[in-house]
């Protein structure tokens, strides 16, 4: 120790969240059954040893097979949110989490089909670390002093084509697309108080570049619930609005043009928010 100028946290720190989100087919910020905005999915699950988020993205393209794309992301998370009020996890694995909740759809006594995308984070309380895995193109942001200081790798086998956890009839095994929770990217990151930690499904992030999300990000005036939400609302908001901009040049039109698509305008899709501050524990 330097002079014995190391100064230790002792603090337990914990996340105060709030969620905000768009079904892309239906009124604006209606909630489905559980905490499902249109096929995305998200879940925030409290233990006394960590703080836990998810999001997932149902895949819409089941929908041509009769099949309900927010019936797999919503049981999805609803089974991973059980899991960690239940304490059946490793703060430093979040993989695990995502693991654990496919394997009980695989196991379904009534046979589940649809795929989706999924991002999970957890900050452990006593080390102060946050722990994520990430399957696909939904992610999350860690931002200090108005600057991105961590954040997910998005995971593509192809353009438009995101890496995705999925149950398939049998006929159609090996047809459709289905990566392992393993195929997960997964980080560990030291938080400090007053860190803000942005997840989200692609249908923010194909829409709202960094900067933009950066000058909503300034508003947030404190670490108290009605601002984070105000602040979620307006984040989610302007992405809805943006796009169904004919003329805007998304993030995801940017994408498809360097995949050499001539693509203009906003990614209508679901989208869904969830807005954290790290802040000291309190029960």
């Amino acid at each position: 120790v330097l002079g014995g100028l190391s100064q230790t946290d002792s603090r337990d720190y914990s996340l105060v969240t709030a969620s905000c989100g768009f079904g892309k087919d239906f009124r604006k910020g209606i909630l489905k059954k559980g905490m499902c905005y249109g096929d995305d999915a998200c879940f925030v699950a409290r233990h006394r040893s960590a703080d836990v988020l998810g999001v997932a993205d149902g895949v819409g393209g089941w929908r041509d097979y009769g099949v309900d794309p927010s019936q797999f992301s919503g049981t999805l998370m609803r089974t991973c949110e059980r899991l960690v009020k239940e304490g059946r996890f490793v703060p430093s694995n979040p993989v695990g989490i995502l693991t654990a909740g496919y394997c009980e759809l695989l196991q379904n006594k009534v046979p589940l089909l649809g795929s989706s995308t999924a991002c999970i984070v957890v900050l452990d309380r006593t080390s102060h670390r946050l722990h994520t895995a990430n399957l696909g193109d939904s992610g999350f942001l860690v931002v200090r002093g108005g600057e991105v200081v961590h954040r997910s790798d998005e995971q593509q086998h192809y353009f438009n084509t995101p890496f995705q956890l999925s149950i398939a009839p049998p006929e159609a095994e090996g047809v459709v697309l289905s990566d392992s929770p393993d195929a997960a990217d997964s980080t560990s990151f030291d938080v400090q108080l007053g860190d803000i930690i942005l997840t989200a499904t692609d249908g923010l992030f194909d829409n709202m570049p960094d900067y933009m999300i950066l000058q909503e990000l300034k508003k947030l005036k404190n670490s108290n619930y009605e601002s984070i939400q105000q602040t979620a609302r307006s984040i989610a908001e302007q992405a809805h609005e943006l796009a169904y901009d004919p003329t805007y040049m998304s993030p995801f039109a940017q994408f498809a043009c360097d995949n050499g698509l001539n693509v203009r305008g906003g990614k209508p899709d679901d989208i869904t928010v969830l807005l954290s501050i790290v802040a000291e524990y309190t029960d």
